[in-house]
């Protein structure tokens, strides 16, 4: 292959459309605008949204809730999840090496729900108080 032979697929490249060059072309005149107002017009186009100088469908409407830009850093574990992590020091590294939050997580909380029977150390994870209560009857603590 010779870069000076490369050429598009057959039917690749269409004409460019040639514009008031005559009514046997197609485009003559009006050069496919139409007949006066804005569109027909150099830069008559509107910014999205507009409508004619009425209040703007966006505007009317009220604005309502709130999306947090960093609830996707965030996870949550049970206690009978922490129950299924074969070591007894976790943190978060473990926890994602288990599959039990995401990867892209940073701030871990461990819920009360189900039940844990092994003393697990929690490293830079928090737990709400029953779930602190519940690991600590087991034996382990939270150390923050």
């Amino acid at each position: 292959m010779l870069l000076n032979t490369i050429q598009p697929a057959e039917g690749a490249k269409h004409a460019s459309r040639r514009v008031g060059r005559g009514i046997g072309s197609g485009l003559g005149k009006t050069c496919g605008r139409g007949h006066k107002g804005q569109k027909s017009r150099n830069g008559g186009y509107h910014k999205v949204g507009f409508e004619g100088g009425q209040m703007p469908l966006q505007r009317r409407l009220p604005k309502r809730g709130f999306k947090s830009l960093t609830a996707h850093l965030n996870a949550q574990v049970r206690l009978d999840q922490l129950a299924k992590v074969a070591v007894d020091e976790i943190d978060v590294l473990v926890l994602k090496q288990a599959g039990l939050i995401p990867a892209n997580a940073q701030n871990v909380k461990v819920i009360a729900s189900g039940k844990i029977d092994k003393a697990v150390t929690l490293n830079g994870i928090k737990a709400t108080k029953g779930a602190q209560q519940a690991i600590e009857a087991a034996g382990g603590k939270v150390a923050e």
